[in-house]
């Protein structure tokens, strides 16, 4: 019997340790999560693979006629080729409609969903066939010019990220597109999404045009275990736009229990970043090393981790604290974390401002100086 033809794809991490599966947008290649890899695949057997037609996946893996179920099965087929039984998920947008579905049609498989940028419908049916239609006749290049005023903040659309990109947008095979647009066109999972019992990250950009945040809302809605952040200063692809803050809400939401082994490491590490945490273990002795210890596991570990609040309010808080006790060294380090963590300049003035009321104004004053030469500078 010929063995099926799998998507292309690439394996990173640890081999014995829990699977995750990434999939990717609609126009892009497994490297749209290259921002995120070197810090998921400390802790996940990463698994990126590429939609037909995109990157190294042949278009012949689609028919004209595709549907989500059609990529949901070359997902599974990857999967069972690397004896993953049950895997974590994590999809952009198309790839979290595949996602969605696989979570709903098949629980036993996913242990835990990320769905980045997604909804569980997409447009118009008669705007996508036109899409197809269009790409099929014209080429990818009449949709490549205008991908970045879908993907991304005025603000970062001349950035060499966004242009890379925009680059392998242009490789894509115009069959393999069309047949994904022929997909999208057909996705409504809003029936679907009362099935799903994997507790469930949802992240929105703010500033999503391709799908807007109210759509991102409905999946929320409509998952019972689910959680929803939405991040400032993002808009389609979060995942480049805002490297850091998704990486450390993926951290927060597949670290799982505290007792999870590594997960506050994983998440110190997504929070305050690697240099900060290599010079701490740099500088640990044997007389501090109980100290770092207790910070990694009771810290990161046992409230970082914890599912009540988001990490964008874990930061206020945390700032709040450092202003009330002038902990001017520790509130340096937590500006930079708060805005890893997605909140905007602007936000931190106001949690500042806030803190005059309640901390007193030389505090406060204390804070803004500190707090201006980690953003201004």
């Amino acid at each position: 019997m010929n063995r099926r033809r799998l998507l292309h794809h690439r394996v990173d991490g640890p081999h014995d340790a829990p699977v995750l599966v990434l999939g990717p947008s609609l126009g892009t290649s497994l490297a749209v999560w290259a921002p995120q890899l070197p810090g998921l695949a400390r802790r996940h057997r990463t698994v990126r693979w590429d939609l037909p037609g995109h990157g190294g996946s042949p278009a012949s893996l689609l028919g004209p006629d595709a549907t989500v179920d059609d990529l949901a099965g070359l997902v599974l087929d990857l999967a069972d080729s690397l004896g993953a039984e049950r895997f974590a998920y994590a999809g952009i947008s198309l790839g979290g409609a595949i996602g969605t579905h696989l979570a709903a049609r098949h629980p036993e498989r996913v242990t835990s969903l990320a769905l980045i940028c997604s909804a569980a419908r997409f447009g118009t049916p008669p705007a996508w066939h036109e899409r197809g239609r269009l790409v099929r006749e014209k080429g990818i290049a009449a949709l490549a010019a205008s991908a970045p005023d879908r993907w991304f903040t005025p603000a970062f659309r001349q950035t060499a990220a966004a242009e890379a990109l925009i680059q392998d947008h242009r490789s894509v095979d115009p069959g393999g597109y069309a047949a994904c647009c022929h997909a999208l066109a057909a996705v409504d999972l809003r029936d679907a999404l009362p099935r799903i019992t994997a507790p469930t990250l949802i992240v929105a950009g703010r500033a999503d045009r391709a799908v807007p945040p109210d759509r991102t809302r409905e999946l929320a809605d409509g998952i019972a275990d689910s959680t929803l952040v939405v991040l400032p200063r993002a808009a389609h692809l979060a995942t480049v736009e805002q490297p850091q803050a998704v990486l450390a809400a993926l951290h927060h939401h597949f670290a799982g229990a505290p007792e999870h082994p590594g997960a506050g490491e994983a998440m110190r590490r997504a929070v305050l970043g690697d240099d900060h945490v290599d010079r701490a273990a740099a500088a640990t002795t044997a007389f501090t090393a109980p100290f770092q210890d207790f910070i990694t596991h009771y810290a990161w570990g046992g409230i970082w981790t914890r599912p009540g609040l988001d990490l964008r309010t874990r930061s206020c808080i945390t700032l709040t604290a450092l202003v009330a006790g002038g902990r001017h060294e520790e509130l340096a380090l937590h500006v930079r974390a708060a805005l890893r963590n997605g909140l905007t300049p602007e936000e931190i003035s106001e949690v500042l401002l806030q803190t005059a009321v309640y901390c007193g104004v030389p505090a406060a004053n204390a804070a803004f100086a500190v707090a201006r030469r980690v953003v201004e500078g």
